[in-house]
This record gives C-alpha cells, structure tokens and sequence, in this order.
C-alpha cells in the first residue's frame, strides 16, 4: 500500500472519527459537563466538529488525487462532506425526538381528562407534565409556566410546535383560547389520530421489511439458480452444436 493510500485512510478516519462520533459519544456525560461548566462563546471563526471533519476530508481527497486536479476537487468534496454531515441527527436528538412523539397521544388524553376535570389549563399543562416526564414533559412545563406568567397562548403553545404530529394540538388550543370552545373534545380526537396514525405507519414498515427481507434471498437463489439450472443446459446445446 503507497503512502499516499494510508495518509488518506489516517485523514478520512480522523474525519469520520470527529465529525460523527464525536457528536454522539456519551450525549448524557456531555450534557452534565456543559452544565456543570460556564458556558464559553466560541468565536465565529472558530470551527466545529464538523466542519474540521469536512477539512480533513478535503485534504485527504486532494492529497490522493494530487496536482491542480486534487486543489480543485478536493475544496469540492469538503463542502460536500460538510452538507452530507450535518444531514445526519445525532443519536441522542434522535431519540428525544421519537420519545416525544410517542408520548404526545398519552399526554393529549392526560391533558383532556385535566380540563374535564375543571382545572384552567395552564394548572392543567403543568400537572400532565410533571405526570408524564420526559423531553416531552419540558416542553409542556414551558407551556404552562409562560401562561400562567400572562404569555399569549401563541407563545405559549409554540413551544410544542417542533414536536412531530403536535400541529394538530397546537392549532385546537389556539382556536380554544381565543373562540372559547371545548378543548377537551379536541385532545382525545387528536390523540386518537395520532395512534391511528402510528399504528398505519407500522403496518407500512412491516410490510416494507419483509419486501426487504426477500431481496437478499432472490439476489442469492437467483445466480444458484442460472449456475445450477441454465448454464449446464446452455452448456449441452453448445457442445451438440460445435
């Protein structure tokens, strides 16, 4: 192996190595270091993982390739590395994001029995998000603390917004606040979509990993089956022929 062939392998690891390990290595342990530790400006020049891990790159391609062939291309295929990179979620915002929207049903039907029950809905919110815990619980604690501080509920609802499949939610308490409507009606009909909705979507992946699953089977029987079945025929004809 040259050593062109191993200075880029040392490069394009170091690069895998920064740019998408680094971001979800022991999310957990970072997160109390960060808070533990005062918060330290970076300044806007300054370079993040990713972006270091997409320098590397452009080395690696333009020491490989060489020449004013490996100047050009090698800018080319660090910004491409940077957009491909920051494409990719972390493992850790990942599974807040599922956690949260698996937990949004629940907490619509906890949210309605509250309202049911008489209570306003900012002392509502706040007892479904300290019932609840989880990401999906802060989100909901911000709710109720910005309306019961006098927050607009536009404001206040907005904190849900990023939440997969909360627009629905989001827009009945809104149209609540301001028509005076029955909200609780409206969270256990969005709850019920919501699970209509997931178990659709599981019904769909099922039936798209068994397609999956008989892909490897084919690509395997089919050369077995050519090999096994046709060539000797094709082999017999030839050989009457010739």
């Amino acid at each position: 192996m040259s050593r062109q062939a191993v200075a880029a392998a040392c490069l394009g690891g170091a690069a895998t190595l920064l740019a998408v390990v680094g971001p979800v290595v022991r999310p957990a342990r970072r997160l109390r270091r960060l808070a533990a530790a005062p918060r330290q400006v970076r300044p806007a020049w300054w370079p993040d993982r990713i972006r270091l891990g997409a320098g590397l790159a452009a080395v690696a391609v333009a020491f490989v390739i060489g020449g004013w062939s490996g100047l050009f291309v090698g800018p080319l295929a660090g910004v491409a590395s940077d957009r491909l990179l920051r494409r990719i979620e972390p493992r850790a915002v990942r599974e807040r994001r599922l956690r949260e929207s698996a937990d949004l049903p629940l907490a619509a039907d906890l949210l309605a029995a509250a309202l049911r029950a008489g209570g306003p809905v900012d002392r509502s919110v706040l007892a479904v998000a300290e019932a609840l815990g989880g990401p999906l619980a802060d989100r909901l604690g911000r709710v109720g603390r910005t309306l019961n501080l006098g927050g607009t509920p536009t404001e206040a609802w907005a904190h849900l917004r990023p939440v997969a499949g909360a627009a629905g939610l989001v827009g009945a308490a809104i149209r609540s606040s301001n028509s005076g409507a029955a909200l609780a009606g409206a969270l256990t009909r969005l709850a019920d979509d919501l699970r209509a909705e997931r178990s659709t979507t599981a019904e769909a992946s099922a039936r798209r990993a068994g397609v999956l699953i008989v892909l490897p089977l084919g690509l395997c029987f089919l050369p077995a089956f050519i090999l096994a079945g046709l060539v000797p025929v094709i082999v017999a004809v030839l050989g009457d022929v010739l």
